[in-house]
């Protein structure tokens, strides 16, 4: 996109007029903008380059009628409710230095917070009294011309009132006629804004299509940031951490459209308050059925354990078009899951390939229409042994979710694995290299010591006892303390059973070899439904 002369303007105001316009309510903050973080010595860095007549960059402004919702104050500073404006300049880039000019020379001088004030003397601007001897002019109080005669008719105290006077004029000259470049974009749409705020933000600040989406759909009946928390805390009561806002308003767009396109979900803004809100509630409602089915079905206790984001918004969708929770086929449920998972299917493609998949899975679900291997094939045997096993891999996860759905038992004593603890969040400490890392280390034994394949759930004290002992040791150890348990022990840990395979004998490669096939078997199973 190229910007015409026409929708570009360039300005050079001087600070008074900029907090004219603050106070009048004709500039304001945008609420996707961050907090005010300057810390004093940055600010006090600022007014010092103000007074030497330094560059200190330009603001960016987005003049627009489009009515987001907005700060009601600058920094520390509340500003008065004014009356909507058409239209208003909202502050895009250099929100930090408005609010340092703002709070220097346009907050009310009865406000506390930033007020910093000139030291004559050592010609430096200083936060508080720090030095006795040091003559202080207070910059709020730089336009107020009572006082500004006031104090300058009381330096004549001082011996040396005329270099005070001198410099007090100096100060009041260089911020009187400093003037501020000002770059304004005029009547852009939000979806030409949002790639321009990202590439100039000086803070480094992202500006999300949420953000956006916050501020373009709020008014007084309809806070998209309050319905988002809400689905949050509801669904944190099913065990599930907080869900991600881009990921709701993703939700929203599925249901609403059928699409989470870009250019689909900016359009939720032209949907009325009542709409929105209606809306909310329906995803609401489809994102805890979708919750319910990753719990029961598939073991997913958090967000961490989920392959994939796309996974759960095609679910909400399948839910929310559905007039009853019993519509949706279970065995296809779990094939789509599995196959997608399994295959990396939502890796790439984006949101178009999303979008077009909201349709095809719930005809597959629901209406029992396609095959299942239109989601995908799972990966061959030895992928299982080059694959490292990390949790922020896919496959890792969905090899960790296919193992907790064998109701594994440690291999060590027999006892149920409690996998709601090792699901949570991904605790390391749950889970357990069968041929231990340091031991194929020291014996500088070939391939990938991290392989998904030389992975097991275990108890964390389990895991510890075990350490780093010699596996052809302390495994065919843990098969003879088993007795005749070891191999229904060993199977729910998709191991080689003890009565076909020799442990004591078993070198890494073999053991590799051998697993891979039966974890090839039971994903074979799992995408089968």
């Amino acid at each position: 996109m190229s910007l015409s002369q026409s929708r570009l303007a360039t300005e050079t105001p001087t600070f008074a007029d900029l907090i004219a316009d603050i106070k009048r309510g004709s500039i304001k903050i945008p609420q996707f903008q961050r907090k005010f973080v300057w810390k004093e010595p940055q600010a006090l860095k600022l007014l010092d380059s103000i007074s030497n007549n330094y560059p200190i960059g330009s603001l960016l402004m987005w003049k627009t009628s489009v009515k987001l919702a907005t700060e009601r104050n600058i920094g520390n500073f509340k500003l008065p409710k004014t009356d909507d404006m058409s239209p208003t300049d909202y502050v895009l880039d250099g929100q930090q230095r408005i609010t340092v000019i703002y709070s220097s020379l346009g907050a009310p001088d009865t406000e506390v917070g930033f007020s910093p004030k000139f030291d004559l003397r050592s010609k430096s601007f200083v936060s508080k009294e720090e030095i006795e001897s040091a003559i202080l002019f207070p910059l709020r109080w730089l336009y107020n011309t009572t006082k500004v005669l006031n104090f300058r008719t009381a330096l004549q105290t001082h011996e040396d009132a005329q270099q005070l006077q001198e410099r007090l004029d100096e100060l009041i000259d260089a911020f009187s006629k400093y003037k501020l470049p000002v770059v304004t974009l005029k009547d852009l749409t939000v979806e030409e804004v949002c790639p321009i705020f990202e590439r100039i933000n000086s803070s480094g600040t992202k500006l999300s299509t949420y953000d956006l989406m916050v501020a373009a759909t709020w008014s007084e009946q309809f806070d998209l940031n309050a319905r988002v928390e809400q689905i949050a805390e509801v669904l944190s009561g099913k065990n599930f951490r907080k869900i991600e806002p881009d990921t709701v308003l993703k939700c929203l767009s599925a249901v609403q459209y059928g699409s989470i396109r870009q250019d689909q979900i900016i359009t939720l803004r032209q949907l009325g308050s009542g709409e929105m809100d209606s809306l909310a509630q329906r995803t609401r409602d489809a994102l805890l059925l979708a919750v319910d089915a990753l719990s029961t079905e598939f073991r997913i206790y958090s967000w961490d354990f989920l392959p994939y984001e796309a996974l759960l918004i095609v679910l909400c969708y399948v839910y929310s078009h559905t007039s009853a929770p019993s519509e949706v086929n279970v065995p296809r449920l779990k094939q789509w899951f599995w196959r997608s998972s399994f295959s990396q299917r939502y890796r790439v493609g984006g949101e178009n390939f999303v979008s077009k998949d909201l349709q095809e899975v719930a005809k597959f679900i629901v209406k029992g229409e396609g095959k299942p291997t239109d989601f995908g094939v799972p990966p061959q045997p030895d992928f299982w042994m080059r694959l490292p096993f990390r949790a922020a891999n896919s496959l890792s996860v969905a090899f960790t979710l296919a193992l907790a759905s064998l109701h594994p038992q440690n291999i060590t004593n027999g006892a149920f694995i409690d996998v709601t603890v090792a699901l949570s969040h991904f605790n390391k400490k749950e889970f357990h290299h069968i041929f231990p890392r340091n031991y194929l280390k020291l014996k500088k034994i070939k391939g990938e010591h991290n392989a998904i394949a030389n992975i097991c759930m275990l108890a964390s004290g389990e895991n510890k006892a075990i350490s780093d002992k010699e596996p052809d040791l302390y495994l065919p150890k843990t098969v003879a303390s088993l007795g005749v348990s070891a191999d229904k022990v060993f199977e729910s840990n998709a191991l080689p059973l003890p009565s076909e395979f020799d442990y004591a004998k078993a070198t890494y490669e073999s053991f590799l070899n051998k697993r891979t096939k039966v974890i090839t078997s039971i994903v074979d199973k799992l995408c089968n439904g």
